[in-house]
């Protein structure tokens, strides 16, 4: 077969110094060669700025690839690689990765990395939580390690004629190499726990503790600039009873309208922890379709103490004579 050519190997590592070095390497006369090749130029040759560049040019799990992104290639073996994530997320389960997504990226300074092929969402899920603990030279490390398994399994599709699954999963890494890789990251290992500190403090949001969106289920669509307003109860002493006729207790936090997704901005600011008690969302669905059977819709919840620093997510599920409302993490 034809040797292949730099832009394949950039679409197998996002790296430009990786794709020079596999071009000017080759030819290869079978699967295992290449992939030999490929663990000692990730490892031994392409330096720190050459392995983000590998990993930026990977989508977060669950997001789309930018239009942005350099190889068409990349992004459709990226689309298949989160095939089983994809299949096996929820709502609430793709929320909750797209905030440790955010969380992970604050800290390390690069997306999360993972070979995700075959791997559900929980299982994804499980390993950002345990790999965000780490220190950032570790994780770097880990992160080029993942990358360089996702490199491997694209070579297969270079190769179809020599990959096999043993090859994959079976053949050791070179002892030299992965010796060369631990001396390269105890030089490069000042310069990156600056680079990518953790920030002061440690759990930090990326975005407000409560939100909300809405979905037209009569329209098979999001709604769009519905009004939807966040509130406090503000007395201490009392709680809001039902059948009550409305009170002044109730504060407000913010209000916004939802955008062309559905999803309303800002309600509230930015905190870690978000103060405990009882909070109103009010959404103005009279206004949005005024033949419809509500002319507003009001969901009334608690936050206890130990959920402050839990993000609460309220999607609104819309038709023309019923709604439902469900809380996602």
């Amino acid at each position: 077969m034809d040797s292949p050519s730099e832009k394949e190997w950039l679409a197998c590592c996002g790296s430009a110094k990786f794709a020079q070095e596999m071009a000017s390497a080759a030819p290869f006369f079978n699967h295992q060669q290449a992939v030999d090749a490929a663990r000692d130029i990730w490892f031994n040759k392409v330096d720190v700025n050459g392995w983000l560049e590998a990993f930026a040019a990977h989508p977060a799990i669950g997001e789309s690839p930018s239009k942005t992104v350099k190889s068409p290639t990349s992004a459709q073996w990226s689309k298949g690689e989160q095939s089983t994530a994809l299949a096996t997320a929820t709502d609430a389960t793709l929320q909750e990765l797209y905030e440790w997504n955010a969380r992970y990226r604050q800290k390390f300074g690069f997306v999360f990395l993972i070979c995700a092929s075959g791997r559900s969402t929980p299982e994804i899920l499980a390993e950002i939580k345990k790999r965000y603990h780490h220190r950032p030279i570790i994780e770097f490390e880990l992160a080029a390690k993942e990358q360089m398994k996702i490199t491997e399994l694209r070579i297969t599709k270079l190769f179809p004629a020599y990959a096999t699954a043993a090859s994959i999963t079976k053949t050791p890494h070179n002892a030299d190499v992965l010796t060369k890789a631990g001396d390269r990251m105890s030089v490069i290992g000042g310069h990156l726990a600056t680079a990518a500190a953790e920030p002061s403090g440690g759990f930090t949001r990326t975005r407000p503790p409560i939100t909300t969106h809405i979905l037209d289920v009569a329209r098979g669509a999001p709604a769009s600039g519905v009004d939807v307003r966040l509130e406090m109860w503000a007395d201490k002493q009392s709680r809001p009873l039902f059948g009550e006729v409305d009170s002044d207790c109730w504060k407000l936090v913010g209000r916004s309208s939802t955008d062309r997704d559905g999803r309303s901005g800002q309600l509230m600011s930015v905190v870690d922890a978000l103060n405990p008690g009882i909070y109103r969302i009010s959404f103005d669905t009279g206004k949005y379709n005024p033949e419809g059977f509500f002319p507003y819709v009001e969901v009334v919840f608690e936050v206890k103490e130990s959920q402050k620093w839990d993000h609460f997510h309220v999607p609104l599920l819309l038709s023309p004579f019923s709604f439902s409302t469900y809380r996602g993490s």
